[in-house]
């Protein structure tokens, strides 16, 4: 019997049990029980790994995993939950060797195949990653997995019209709600004197990002209105193209079609290669006196924008976001003032351990993506994780300092300091996986050398 009073078959079980449950607490310390005990138990390993890994516990979950591989190597299930976790932190060449032993196995793994595209998307290298999903897809047309692997592999090699066609199998991946409207999705028809309806997807960065391609539907006769989620809509106000803003979609609305907004960049890309300039925003005169009202007091000092987090209910945001705290090298830089635009639940950390005082809070009392527009075009720089901040700066063309993660975003790609989608930008990227620091100092020499211009 164990201390807790139970065999080590039943705290093996309660283990598994409480982790199936999602009770974690309880699930972690059976876990640490059983395995200081039964230390050579790989498949323990390699579920506590898992277990880490869903909780974003990255460094305890690798560890996890490489003591699983190491007591069994050739198990199907270790080696799937080890690929995972690879590649989540880039670790994409030991990844790629252990999906391959997988597909040795089962070469039909659906998961496997996508995960290879995955996973060479993730070093940069697109053209291999669309022969092996072109490959896949040979075999397996209908799988909306593949497809949308191929499609962000596209992305980053600047296929655009191929990629956009390749993505609206997001409809069929499981993550979007399919539309369900009195009307019909508009697919090519005649928009004379029609009414169409732009319809947002996703977060508000990709909203901002793909505004520019509401622009592709003037001069075909029809109406065009655009639905927009309310901290957007003072500034989509005077949108090109678009003729009304609405907050919602009434039951009683007289429109004859809608379509997705990602999907008019399909329609510009299949008639034009070239990327557009970001839509002209709307600010208004109350929030550009909010700004100028707010810095005032700085007058004399380099002011600085700065964001540390995006949504943290997206679930790549914990490997593209950073600390408030990596802020603060910045902060000491003489001369330089900086002031958060960031609103939301990772405040109250930057509250209580006093960053408030060195980064002034500015976002908190924005009343919408306004109030941040114009605060930004007040300021000096801005400087970004990959967030809807850098897809709103960069539509402004304010000068803007994104700081990205290994596996950036596809408008950014896997190299270069600037990006066609917004000219404004520049590019600062992690040196390796889960590196701040190296970046972060990059950012610091970066507003030093600008200050001795």
């Amino acid at each position: 019997m164990t201390d807790t009073g139970k065999s080590l078959s039943e705290l093996r079980a309660s283990a598994a049990q409480a982790h199936t449950d999602g009770d974690t607490k309880t699930a972690l310390r059976a876990y640490a029980a059983y395995l200081a005990q039964v230390p050579g138990d790989a498949r323990m390993w390699s579920n506590l790994g898992a277990l880490h890994r869903r909780a974003h516990r990255t460094q305890i979950a690798l560890l996890a995993h490489r003591r699983a591989l190491a007591l069994a190597p050739n198990d199907v299930s270790v080696m799937n939950n080890a690929a995972n976790a690879l590649s989540d932190v880039g670790q994409y060449d030991e990844s790629l060797a252990l999906r391959h032993r997988l597909l040795d196995h089962t070469p039909d793994d659906l998961n496997h195949l996508a995960m290879v595209g995955r996973c060479l998307r993730g070093k940069g290298d697109y053209a291999a990653a669309i022969r092996w999903l072109d490959a896949a897809r040979a075999r397996f047309p209908d799988d909306a997995e593949l497809q949308m692997q191929l499609a962000f592999a596209q992305l980053g090699a600047g296929d655009y019209a191929q990629a956009f066609r390749n993505y609206r199998a997001r409809w069929r991946a499981g993550e979007l709600k399919p539309r369900d409207l009195p009307f019909p999705e508009w697919t090519g028809q005649p928009l004379d004197g029609k009414t169409i309806v732009i319809l947002p997807e996703q977060g508000f960065g990709d909203a901002i990002l793909f505004a520019r391609f509401a622009a592709v539907l003037r001069g075909r006769g029809a109406r065009v209105v655009m639905q927009v989620k309310k901290p957007l809509r003072r500034l989509f106000a005077g949108i090109d193209g678009v003729d009304a803003i609405v907050p919602d979609l009434t039951a009683d609305m007289q429109a004859d079609y809608w379509i997705n907004i990602m999907d008019l960049a399909l329609l510009h890309f299949e008639q034009d290669g070239s990327v557009p300039p970001p839509c002209r925003l709307t600010m208004p005169d109350d929030s550009s006196a909010r700004a100028r009202a707010l810095l005032k007091p700085h007058a004399g000092k380099m002011r600085i924008g700065v964001v540390w987090t995006g949504s943290v209910t997206y679930k790549g945001n914990a490997f593209r976001s950073f600390s408030h705290r990596d802020y603060l090298g910045l902060a000491a830089v003489p001369g330089v003032q900086l002031f958060s635009l960031y609103k939301g639940p990772e405040l109250a950390p930057y509250h209580a351990d006093g960053t408030d005082s060195v980064i002034i809070d500015t976002g908190s009392s924005e009343r919408d993506f306004a109030d941040t527009a114009a605060m930004m075009r007040q300021l000096d720089l801005v400087i970004t994780s990959d967030t809807a901040t850098a897809h709103l700066a960069g539509s402004l063309g304010v000068p803007v300092w994104v700081v990205l993660h290994w596996d950036a975003f596809w408008v950014y790609r896997h190299a270069g300091t600037s990006t066609a989608w917004y000219p404004s930008m520049r590019l600062f990227r992690q040196h390796e996986p889960l590196d701040w620091d190296g970046v972060m100092a990059d950012v610091t020499s970066a507003v030093r050398a600008q200050m001795e211009i």
